[in-house]
């Protein structure tokens, strides 16, 4: 796995969770019983909840020491370091092609008043090659505006 690999079927694992997520993002219906897993076949917490259409993850790459993979909220062109730079660890997938797949950054919410709501959608994407990722932390089921 990782960037010394050239052997597509090593991002196996990880692109067929991201394919159901996206798959229950673009259907956002509820059918299964409550499984606290990344492929869980519906989104929410039961199959009652049918608000939600976002089941939020964080990237973990091989040379990323325990540290989530990180990019800016915004599409200027900016790194996550700099000086008055927003970034976020947590991503919405959007498309998946092979080991490729497509994901929008997720921001805190800033309107604090709204619980249920912990993340708003931005305008910043960015693809990735999944061999590179290791690990997959998904976070628990939403709704985010503007998707």
């Amino acid at each position: 796995m990782c960037n010394n690999n050239t052997d597509n079927n090593s991002c196996r694992c990880i692109a067929e969770i991201l394919n159901v997520i996206n798959v229950l993002q673009q259907n956002a219906g509820c059918s299964d019983a409550c499984l606290e897993t990344c492929d869980r076949g519906f989104l929410g917490c039961s199959t009652t909840a049918l608000n939600c259409n976002t089941r939020p993850v964080m990237l973990y790459t091989c040379c990323g020491n325990g540290t989530p993979w990180s990019m800016p909220t915004t599409r200027e062109n900016v790194v996550c370091g700099d000086e008055g730079v927003v970034c976020s660890s947590v991503f919405r997938v959007e498309k998946i092609d092979g080991c490729c797949a497509t994901f929008r950054v997720l921001a805190d919410n800033p309107d604090t008043t709204e619980t249920n709501i912990p993340y708003v959608a931005t305008n910043s994407f960015f693809t990735m090659n999944l061999n590179c990722v290791c690990t997959l932390r998904c976070l628990p089921d939403t709704y985010v505006e503007c998707i």
